[in-house]
């Protein structure tokens, strides 16, 4: 334990995973050569952070555009006219499921939010909403009211046009497209009472309205491909969701089984170090582009699965407001003491406490899942493990 170091965050390289490799004993081989080629060592508690990528990769969980297309004939009457409500806009993590869904579907009525989707991918920006007039709250546009009043804008960062993108999509299928624009789920209704939730964060909520509201049939992208279609690859709790795109016709779906994956990585740990190591599963960061507005996080959670010593959340006091306050009149070697005795007497519990005011508490797994989401990158820096040590010393220690 250093004297002049805090929380370090460390990229571990690994090999190209492939379906079947053994990834408990890649990781542990990995972190191991590491920390020898670069003279560090392990301790209890350290973080041993793991991408969803590498899991459902070795996993070997994938689908093919024809997998979602059946589920979804399954589950609606022949040739229905399907909402698909809420999208974000992703080439990435929506476009493929949608040439699926359309696959199955004789019509495509595609309901976009705006002026952004759900995790800050502007259509339009706030000023051009407020500007035209439109009341987005009560507002239902068609695609040809949407083009007069806000013309064709392109994704800030992609530069793509996403109501062209996706309207192609759903044609080249082979189905009927029309693309409306509404806020409220229950618009849909008044087109078609057949639906696909596609949000990610608020799918519960809008399920919800919508049966309420009269609808037929309701599923979510949780729904689709939550058992194995024509022998596919399937995730029983999160469906499409949290997929990416493997190639041009499949998909890697997120992981499964991944709270028996952690404990075997934490137990091979164990046997090859003597160490208590925290693990998780990763996907994307919890957190906001400042320029774009995008909130990072288009996977249904940071993590899927963590070891028990990752449970619960933050429980920090804040340095600065004792230093200001409590102990302003103290200084050197006697505000050090202070602060440290501070640290090591306070609750176990500070919810509510002055102590902890600015601190923000979140969960320790958005926490460290984002640090290593933005260490590892989403790119070619080819680390998809981080290794976390001194997360969970303080000042005190």
């Amino acid at each position: 334990m250093s004297k002049t170091l805090g929380t370090i965050s460390r990229g571990i390289k690994a090999p190209i995973i492939k379906e079947g490799d053994n990834l408990v004993e890649t990781i542990v081989k990995c972190v191991l050569e590491a920390a020898s080629e670069n003279n560090f060592t392990l301790h209890d508690r350290d973080v041993v952070a793991v991408k969803e990528s590498i899991v459902a990769r070795a996993q070997g969980n994938y689908a093919n555009v024809q997998d979602i297309a059946d589920d979804v004939k399954s589950k609606f009457p022949a040739d229905s006219e399907i909402g698909v409500i809420f999208p974000i806009l992703s080439r990435n993590r929506f476009a493929i499921a949608l040439r699926g869904i359309a696959l199955g579907a004789k019509k495509i009525i595609l309901m976009l939010s705006y002026p952004s989707d759900e995790v800050g991918n502007h259509l339009i920006t706030a000023e051009q909403l407020i500007d035209s007039g439109v009341n987005p709250y009560a507002d239902i546009l068609s695609e040809a009211d949407f083009r007069k009043h806000f013309g064709y804008e392109k994704h800030i960062f992609t530069g793509v046009d996403y109501i062209k993108y996706y309207k192609e999509i759903i044609t080249e299928a082979g189905a009927e497209a029309e693309i409306i624009f509404a806020n409220n789920p229950t618009a849909i209704l008044n087109y078609t009472k057949n639906v696909i939730c596609a949000d990610i964060h608020t799918r519960k909520l809008t399920k919800e309205k919508l049966v309420k509201a009269g609808a037929n049939k309701v599923f979510g992208l949780d729904n689709i491909l939550s058992d194995s279609v024509n022998n596919s690859g399937f995730n029983p709790e999160y469906g499409v969701l949290g997929f990416n795109k493997a190639t041009e016709d499949r998909i890697k779906l997120f992981p499964r089984n991944c709270d028996i994956f952690v404990r075997e990585v934490a137990a091979a740990f164990l046997k090859k170090t003597g160490k208590k190591i925290e693990v998780m599963i990763y996907g994307d960061g919890a957190f906001k582009d400042p320029v774009g507005f995008i909130w990072e996080l288009a996977d249904p959670v940071v993590s899927p699965a963590f070891t028990s010593g990752l449970t619960g959340t933050t429980n920090e006091i804040k340095l600065k407001y004792f230093a200001d306050n409590e102990f302003s009149e103290l200084s050197g070697d006697a505000l050090e003491s202070a602060i440290f005795e501070r640290i090591k007497n306070k609750k176990d519990d500070l919810k509510g406490d002055m102590a902890a005011e600015g601190t923000t508490p979140r969960y320790l797994t958005d926490l460290l899942g984002s640090l290593a989401d933005l260490t590892s990158g989403s790119g070619d820096k080819g680390t998809p493990i981080v290794l976390v040590q001194g997360y969970f010393d303080n000042y005190s220690n």
